[in-house]
């Protein structure tokens, strides 16, 4: 098992090549302050004003400029090709919290691929922040302080069941598979919502303003 190249005691801000603004990143930073990149990422921070503490990814996609301007012992080569850049990084970050920008929203093809590595790496609490929602895996069980009303999606990216309080259609009795039966456009019925899961596999989507909410409950679940 490869050893971190990140480890931090505050919640790290993770770039990708997609797009995001700065004030993506202003909202990321406030609450995750230490920016890594994941190759190309890089380019991304440097442009926004940022110095990544380490770069890390196959560094085929980062620019010639940007590795003259960040300093070597930054920069880490991950050179298999087996696995996506957003993956080699998310494994080798350990921290309690990493927020996830410019991995969804650009390529329907490298948003899947993020959405896959969610789960694949659960073990580490990352939540991916697209142009509108915010996706995480969800852990066994979750407790979501929300407003009634409000959007709550599951997508199971393996077979999954679980219980629920809270939510406008219960998902107790449902076997959840990427191939069956989804939770997509679920609606918050009261102010706490609880969700527990039988395994890995499942991902909740929230709107990006409950961002903090996400947060809270993914640390509170240890």
């Amino acid at each position: 098992m490869n050893l971190p190249i990140v480890q931090s005691t505050q919640g790290v801000t993770l770039a990708g090549g997609g797009p995001f603004s700065a004030r993506d990143l202003a909202l990321a930073l406030k609450r995750a302050p230490v920016p890594v990149a994941a190759d190309s990422g890089a380019d991304r921070l440097l442009n926004l004003g940022a110095m990544p503490e380490a770069v890390i990814g196959d560094m085929d996609s980062i620019s010639t400029a940007a590795r003259a301007r960040i300093p070597v012992e930054r920069q880490h080569l991950v050179a298999e090709q087996a696995t996506t850049d957003f993956d080699k990084a998310l494994r080798l970050i350990e921290a309690p919290l990493v927020l996830a920008l410019g991995f969804a929203g650009a390529r329907m093809d490298h948003g899947l691929a993020a959405m896959a590595t969610l789960i694949t790496r659960a073990e580490r609490r990352c939540i991916l922040i697209g142009p509108k929602d915010l996706a995480f895996a969800a852990p066994s069980r979750l407790e979501l302080a929300l407003g009634p009303g409000e959007p709550l999606s599951l997508f199971p990216m393996a077979p999954v069941t679980g219980r629920s309080a809270g939510l406008e259609w219960p998902i107790a009795g449902i076997s959840f598979a990427p191939d069956g039966m989804i939770g997509t456009s679920n609606r918050v019925r009261a102010r706490q919502v609880v969700l527990e899961f039988d395994r890995r596999g499942m991902l909740v989507i929230l709107p990006r303003r409950r961002l903090d909410a996400a947060i809270r409950a993914l640390l509170a679940a240890g």
